[in-house]
């Protein structure tokens, strides 16, 4: 048995004793096998070091092996430095996000590049396991990037809400082609309309809307996407309450695909920066998505959504609205949003101090 301090750990270790929070709450217990994420918790929760079985296992530090964007010997003789898995994340999102950009760019010109784009896809979505939908925010975000950003985000959100509301795996790539692809019809949206940081004229909303119908005809045409995905496009601002637009359809006639879209659509939208505005706290965003799950989202996929994504471990390190920092000691899930967060030995209980919120997680 070693004691490996957590900078130095890899993915691989045993743990040979349980591993606890500053607050004694148990966060690994013994014998279990670390993966990537797992390292990303320890230094989250401040542990300094664990215990692992055999200083002769397979994991051992950094400095021995590279690991941890440590620094290793190329065959050439030259030092490199190795990715850690969130790079790799990084390096398939930044890939995806030049494809979509250039693939909006030259649609009106030429065929959508559907290969392209699903292999790009596939090999993002390879990644998913290092993607966490309150916390991941793209390394150089271009305010005029906005769609691109929110098109590869919703792609991913919306393949895990696939997967977590029991859609057969088939459905899931092409729900995350629909993510990608909702908003396409805006590249003929006039630029000074799409782009004005200013309120927008009774003409200007109109033309906007029009993105729904431009994004279905221009993918009608694409016979690698399916219906779903056509369809997402042109439903994804409906409301199930018949509010929506352009066709003003009650959820019973709105594709699933759709339905799931326009909950992960209005997440990132809301939790990404935008020229005129900044982002918001995704835990204020998840309540506006429960307000609007009465009527105007589909109840079901919002509740599946909301409980996942906060299906936090106790201990888990938080910045509160009031800039405090504290940790989670208890999640009440009729209340998934507002936790009991423990800050310098006082226990804040935000469902009765609606005043604060969850900022962001650290």
């Amino acid at each position: 048995m070693a004691s490996i301090s957590v900078s130095d750990l890899k993915p691989g270790v045993k743990i040979a004793s349980a591993v606890h929070t500053p607050l004694g709450g148990v966060l690994f217990n013994k014998g279990k096998i670390l993966l990537p994420r797992d390292l990303d918790i320890l230094q989250a929760f401040l542990v300094q070091s664990v215990e692992v079985e055999g200083a002769d296992s397979k994991v051992v530090s950094a400095k021995e092996t590279g690991s941890k964007n440590g620094p290793v010997t190329s065959s050439a003789g030259t030092v490199e430095f190795e990715k850690s898995p969130q790079d790799q994340l990084y390096v398939e999102y930044d890939r995806m996000l030049n494809l979509i950009k250039s693939s909006f760019q030259s649609i009106l010109a030429s065929e959508l590049p559907v290969l392209d784009l699903r292999n790009q896809l596939e090999a993002l979505i390879s990644q998913l396991k290092y993607y966490n939908v309150l916390t991941f925010t793209p390394r150089a975000m271009n305010e005029y990037d906005y769609m691109y950003h929110n098109g590869i985000l919703s792609a991913l959100t919306s393949y895990l809400i696939a997967q977590w509301s029991g859609l057969p795996q088939k459905d899931w790539m092409q729900v995350a082609f629909a993510g990608l692809l909702h908003d396409i019809g805006n590249a003929k949206i006039d630029p000074k309309v799409l782009y004005s940081p200013l309120p927008l004229s009774s003409d200007e909303v109109e033309e906007m809307r029009m993105h729904t119908t431009y994004g279905y005809q221009m993918l009608r045409n694409s016979p690698a996407l399916n219906e779903g995905v056509r369809l997402a496009a042109l439903q994804h601002h409906e409301k199930v309450d018949g509010s929506g637009y352009p066709l003003r359809l009650t959820g019973d006639k709105m594709h699933v695909y759709s339905r799931i879209v326009a909950v992960a659509d209005i997440f990132h939208a809301m939790t990404l920066k935008k020229r005129y505005r900044k982002a918001q706290s995704p835990y204020l965003v998840l309540e506006q998505l429960q307000a609007e799950s009465f009527g105007k989202l589909d109840p079901a996929i919002v509740q599946t959504f909301i409980n996942k994504v906060t299906q936090f471990h106790n201990g888990t390190r938080v910045r509160l609205s009031d800039e405090r920092v504290g940790e989670i000691v208890f999640s009440d899930r009729n209340h998934p949003t507002r936790p009991l967060v423990s800050v310098n030995g006082q226990i804040v209980n935000l469902v009765n101090e609606r005043h604060l919120y969850i900022e962001n997680i650290i």
